[in-house]
């Protein structure tokens, strides 16, 4: 097993440190050219890979540009252009109604505020969040997504369960600077390596300071369930 450095600040600054270096063009992986697109790209992500809504957006951006032909479609065309996205019916929904707040209320232009975009259908903290960071230059929080979620609760980073919750004792620990990067190296990791259901610990740059070291360790942290 593993042993985590103590305070928490300090196993942070190590696993900051070696996955810079394992990943060092860490980047969001979702393709888009605008603030719209990205917006439509991070909605579509929820609980689907980053590969099919990048496949399934080469289409769908030819087809519809801007906030009121998004709004505009009718739901069976909305949801059978990205039919291959999980939870396909309710994300055209989500797309339709957000993209009519944004022609009616924002005069076409994706909200640059946490409370605005929030405030949009099928918009949370973590969506927000992947929108200011990437199309507004604004970094006011750590997107927590199921990598993050499963890693640093791995890592003896975090208890806490809920995304929300999680966020916010991260920010306390994770240096403000890092808040953008913290989460790309996260997903880079999780996907290569700390994977949900089989990781290659053996092969892990983290192993000799993660207390969820499999073969080692009696329980998996981040599920809290035994190896």
């Amino acid at each position: 097993m593993g042993t985590p450095l103590d305070p928490r600040e300090e196993q942070v600054a190590e696993v900051l440190d070696r996955l810079y270096e394992e990943y060092p063009d860490s980047t969001i992986s979702l393709n888009y050219s605008n603030r719209l697109e990205l917006l439509i790209a991070v909605i579509l992500s929820a609980q689907c890979t980053d590969e099919r809504v990048n496949k399934v957006c080469a289409d769908l951006f030819e087809t519809y540009e801007t906030p009121e032909e998004y709004a505009n479609a009718p739901q069976e065309e909305m949801a059978e252009a990205i039919n291959s996205i999980t939870y396909y019916n309710n994300k055209a929904k989500y797309i339709r109604s957000a993209c009519a707040d944004i022609a009616e209320e924002h005069d076409s232009e994706v909200p640059d505020t946490m409370s605005e975009l929030t405030d949009l259908a099928g918009v949370g903290r973590k969506t927000a969040n992947v929108v200011l960071q990437h199309g507004h230059d604004v970094v006011e929080g750590i997107v927590v997504d199921t990598h993050v979620q499963r890693l640093t609760r791995r890592l003896g980073v975090t208890e806490e369960e809920r995304p929300e919750a999680i966020e916010q004792d991260l920010l306390d620990v994770v240096p403000e600077s890092d808040w953008q990067q913290f989460t790309h190296l996260m997903i880079d990791h999780g996907r290569a390596t700390c994977t949900a259901i089989n990781p290659d610990c053996a092969d892990c740059v983290l192993a000799d300071i993660c207390p969820s070291e499999k073969g080692d360790a009696e329980v998996d942290l981040a599920s809290g369930e035994a190896w």
